[in-house]
Order: C-alpha cells, then sequence, then structure tokens
C-alpha cells in the first residue's frame, strides 16, 4: 500500500497543524497532491489504465475546489499552501 497510516498523519501533520486535524484545507490539498503524484507515475508507465486516469481527473478537480475555496476565504493561506507545495510558479 502506498500510503500508510503513518504516512498519512505525517502529511497531516506538516500542512494541517496535527494528525488528527484531517479536515483543514491545507491537509486535503497536500493529501490530494501526494496521491496525484502517485498517479501520475503509476500512468507514465501504464498509460492505457483509463480507470486510474479518470480517478486522477476528479481528483484533480477535488483539489481545485479546494484551493478555489481557500482562495476566496483567505488568500493568505491559499498562498502558503501553494508555496509550501510549489504547486505555481506565479503567485496571485
Amino acid at each position: 500500500m502506498y500510503l500508510s497510516p503513518e504516512k498519512k498523519a505525517e502529511i497531516f501533520n506538516q500542512h494541517g497543524g496535527a494528525a488528527s486535524n484531517t479536515g483543514s484545507a491545507e491537509g486535503q490539498v497536500a493529501l490530494f497532491t501526494y496521491r496525484i503524484a502517485h498517479l501520475t507515475e503509476h500512468l507514465k508507465k501504464n498509460r492505457k489504465d483509463f480507470s486510474t486516469q479518470l480517478a486522477l481527473q476528479k481528483l484533480v478537480g477535488k483539489r481545485r475546489g479546494i484551493l478555489a475555496y481557500l482562495y476566496k476565504k483567505d488568500i493568505e493561506r491559499y498562498r502558503a499552501i501553494i508555496k509550501a507545495l510549489s504547486l505555481r510558479d506565479i503567485i496571485k
């Protein structure tokens, strides 16, 4: 299994504030980014795996939605998570 509970707790600890704070927007974006990177590597090796491709597209959409929420609610939190995960080259 690529995502152990320890790794998940580490991601939420680093970006969400605490391992038990799994609902924070920053923690969810960080977790989605980790999963997106994993699925992208899988698709590079298995380019005809269309179910994984669909799952990846849905995951990117979810991450985009959470980032849009952060952008509307608190631009500083948005900029901090974008910078921490280096998702964009230019910050709005």
